[in-house]
């Protein structure tokens, strides 16, 4: 599970997709760096990332991690934003896992990802939904 700390420190990030755009050559992170894998640059712009994308791969987690046993199973997937921006997110809305397919497009929604019990911390990020 994710500590209160290090959830509120990916809040840019988890809440609003903010990515680091290397200054020097352009290349996008995210999440963001502190130096570029490509150039070696210490200098990035902060952007928002695009909200729309397609599937490049996927699976089914029939057998989810602790926190997740309620959404079982777990379709997770690599979306290749409209960017070029791979990002690992879970698939939400679907009726039936088999509905996902390589290519289809999607859009990246606000939603719960997990709860830390009743009590506990909620929390929220993106899921793909089909477009």
């Amino acid at each position: 599970m994710i500590s209160p700390g290090r959830s509120w420190r990916e809040f840019p990030q988890r809440y609003r997709l903010e990515a680091a755009k290397c200054e020097t050559c352009g290349k996008i992170h995210y999440p963001p760096r502190v130096a570029c894998s490509k150039c070696g640059g210490t200098t990035f712009e902060n952007i928002t990332l695009p909200r729309e994308g397609k599937v490049v791969t996927f699976t089914i987690v029939r057998v989810p991690p602790a926190g997740f046993t309620e959404q079982t199973p777990l379709p997770i997937a690599i979306v290749e934003l409209m960017d070029g921006v791979r990002i690992m997110v879970q698939i939400g809305d679907l009726a039936d896992p088999s509905e996902l397919e390589i290519g289809m497009p999607v859009r990246l929604e606000f939603r719960r990802i997990s709860w830390d019990g009743e009590a506990g911390l909620i929390f929220y990020g993106h899921k793909a939904v089909k477009s």
